[in-house]
């Protein structure tokens, strides 16, 4: 049993167009780091918080009660913990507001850690209830769709009404996620207080159509399916408004091949799913769209089955 763990939680595109609020991916190559050590002051505490560039972070609270890293560690050392604490370090490698599930990244990783300090660890699955504890206070809202992505890799079903199970479902062989994400920033909490509270039965059939179309495509591979259904009708055309380079992103995407695209989250960032050869092309139209705009950005490229929730060195 170690007295200190480093772990790695990754970002992840929440709602994958079809499924709001149900349905992640986790992505490779891009995600926050928190390291664990076990102290003998009793709690939970965070000692610093660095962002991209290594400093101090300006923004991000170390008051334990107000981090989401640490908010979701002492959910899980009050059920599991001994009679000493532990002190909280996290490496912010998910930009804010960017709809990666950033806040997600961070209980994960702070979560994953905190449960090999203990004498005996729980399974990773036991660990999505604790981590969703940090998420909803950052979000507003109990939804998986980002936490469950980070904590198992791939893509995950997640609904509410199933919570805290969830479902790791196949993914196709030979597709890739491409991931850009504009210098913008969109409050998560915000737009979710912004959606309708209604929609017409047309609708709602519609996006069931697209979502069940698109499981049982990914399930069998089909890729002329997937482009069919990875479309989004209900949330998509009420949030991106905030985004001013989607229209031009979201058409480069597909007009260089892309299978769909759409706003991960609440945005502000956009993905397109796309077969592997294509994926470097589609990265570059898609950053070239947004810089045209005036629009600084980054992209990522990642398998539909990058891994979890996992320790680092």
């Amino acid at each position: 049993m170690s007295d200190s763990i480093t772990a790695f939680g990754p970002a992840s595109i929440g709602n994958v167009a079809v499924g709001f609020d149900m349905l992640g991916l986790a992505l490779a190559g891009v995600g926050d780091r928190v390291s664990a050590l076990r102290t003998d002051e009793p709690g939970v505490s965070v000692a610093e918080v660095r962002g991209l560039d290594g400093e101090l972070h300006p923004y991000l609270s170390t008051d334990p009660d107000h981090n989401t890293a640490s908010i979701a560690a002492r959910a899980l050392w009050n059920d599991y913990g001994d009679r000493h604490g532990v002190e909280l370090k996290v490496y912010k490698g998910v930009p804010l507001q960017s709809g990666m599930g950033s806040s997600a990244a961070s209980a994960v990783a702070a979560t994953f850690a905190v449960n090999q300090l203990l004498g005996t660890p729980l399974p990773t699955e036991r660990l999505l209830s604790y981590a969703l504890v940090g998420e909803q206070y950052a979000s507003g809202g109990l939804h998986a769709d980002n936490v469950a992505p980070s904590l198992m890799g791939g893509m995950i079903y997640c609904p509410k009404v199933l919570l805290p199970d969830m479902v790791r479902l196949k993914v196709p062989k030979g597709i890739s996620a491409v991931l850009v994400h504009p210098e913008l920033q969109v409050n998560t909490a915000d737009a979710r207080r912004k959606l309708a509270k209604g929609y017409s039965m047309d609708q709602w059939l519609e996006q069931q159509a697209y979502f069940g179309g698109f499981i049982a495509a990914c399930a069998a591979g089909d890729i002329d399916l997937i482009r069919k259904t990875l479309k989004d009708v209900i949330i998509e055309p009420q949030r991106v408004a905030a985004v001013p380079c989607f229209d031009a992103v979201k058409d480069a995407a597909e007009r260089n091949g892309a299978l769909g695209s759409s706003l991960s989250g609440s945005g502000p960032s956009i993905f397109a799913l796309c077969q592997d050869n294509r994926a470097s092309n589609i990265a570059t139209a898609m950053e070239q769209a947004c810089r045209a705009l005036g629009i600084e950005c980054q992209s990522w490229v990642s398998p539909l089955d990058a891994p979890g929730a996992h320790i680092v060195s």
